[in-house]
């Protein structure tokens, strides 16, 4: 119970290990530059919660599975390194997969060419299990093998690490990622089978003084943003933390109470489920309730996007997410989100999370989580909200 009180307080000691992340522009507003995002949405039809709910049953009985998803509008990074000497690789830090994956020197993708790929050679202490995995996104189908290595992320070193080499990416999307590949943060129940997650891994190996991690995500659109490990420090947030218990432990999901926008439920009007997931940029939920969203925020949809009037950013009322009868509040500046063009205005709500199950389910993304400092904590299966600075 020592480190509860240590969370308390919210203390920075020297065990904690902050990760430095980078807000880099996303694949979309990368293609929409280039004048090839229309043609891209009209060829490559993609469902923005894919990476929810994959099963074995999409491979054979004898090839392993690992999530893969949309990756149009990820756009926070950070460095690790894998191998001895380190080979360096940018990824996105994932709360809602378990799984470590970056190319490997043997894909000759395009995708897999025009970013860093680990060499198993140069490293000394790489080892090869001989065993498949197959990444299945909306479109394509990426493949690759499982190998061990020494995974480092700050000063921590997660030995004997499992972590998939892609030898193949035919997925367009990656070509114009930012990012080299991706460290799940979920529990191991999301994680490959017979593997442990690198999270879990340093925490058994001892490495991690207490079994938390935390998010800030800033939107300075080059500095600031961190990932916390091991520790909270409280010169990211104002108030106190909220804290508020999982309802299950895969993704890091919660109980919502209910969504408001001036006084009235939109969404959520029974209590629901939601997921906190760093992997997505959007307020995600049912399709029905997204569409009439839209409509309240007078969002069209063209160009296969949902495009809102800039003026709206300071006109419309904030949506309230209600949280173990906390209020937090969602202003519009962060659910509409501006272009790369003078006037062009997006909404951050997009629809699809009914094919997850029967039981309601929001996925809070990023817009949510750079509003609200977050604590993962795997020791106590609780989350904690607090207002970001």
């Amino acid at each position: 119970m020592k480190w509860l009180v240590i969370l308390g307080l919210v203390a920075l000691s020297e065990c904690l290990v902050i990760i430095p992340l980078t807000k880099v522009k996303s694949i979309r507003e990368n293609l929409r530059e280039k004048d090839l995002l229309l043609n891209f949405l009209k060829e490559h039809p993609y469902n923005m919660i894919q990476k929810f709910g994959l099963k074995g049953s999409l491979c054979s009985p004898k090839i392993s599975c690992l999530r893969l998803w949309n990756y149009l509008d990820m756009v926070y990074v950070g460095n690790i390194t894998i191998g001895t000497p380190p080979q360096l690789f940018s990824v996105i830090f994932d709360t809602a997969s378990s799984d470590l994956w970056v190319p490997s020197n043997q894909c000759h993708s395009r995708a897999c060419v025009t970013h860093r790929s680990f060499n198993p050679t140069l490293s000394s202490t790489f080892q090869s299990s001989n065993r498949t995995v197959k990444l299945a996104p909306h479109s394509g189908l990426v493949s690759g093998l499982l190998g061990y290595d020494t995974v480092q992320i700050g000063r921590f070193k997660s030995e004997n690490q499992a972590f998939g080499l892609s030898q193949s990416e035919p997925v367009k999307e990656l070509e114009n990622a930012f990012f080299d590949g991706v460290l799940g943060l979920g529990y191991p129940s999301l994680a490959i089978q017979g593997t442990t997650p690198v999270f879990d891994n340093l925490r058994k190996q001892g490495q991690i003084p207490e079994p938390v991690f935390a998010l800030y995500l800033s939107t300075n659109t080059k500095k600031g943003s961190v990932l916390m490990i091991g520790g909270v420090d409280n010169n990211f947030f104002t108030g106190n933390l909220k804290w508020v218990p999982l309802s299950a432990r895969n993704y890091w999901q919660i109980t919502l109470d209910r969504i408001t926008w001036r006084g009235v439920v939109v969404g959520c009007t029974r209590g629901c489920q939601a997921i906190l997931d760093s992997g997505s940029a959007f307020l995600l939920g049912p399709s029905r309730q997204i569409s009439s969203i839209q409509k309240i925020i007078q969002a069209r949809f063209i160009e296969n996007e949902y495009q809102v009037r800039c003026c709206a950013r300071t006109t419309l009322a904030d949506f309230i997410f209600t949280i173990n009868n906390v209020q937090y509040p969602v202003p519009a500046r962060a659910y509409i989100r501006k272009g790369s063009t003078p006037r062009r205005c997006y909404s951050n709500f997009s629809g699809g999370t009914e094919s997850l199950g029967k039981e309601e389910t929001w996925i809070l993304g990023e817009v949510f989580l750079r509003l609200y400092f977050t604590v993962f904590d795997r020791g106590q299966n609780r989350i904690g909200l607090a207002i970001a600075v």
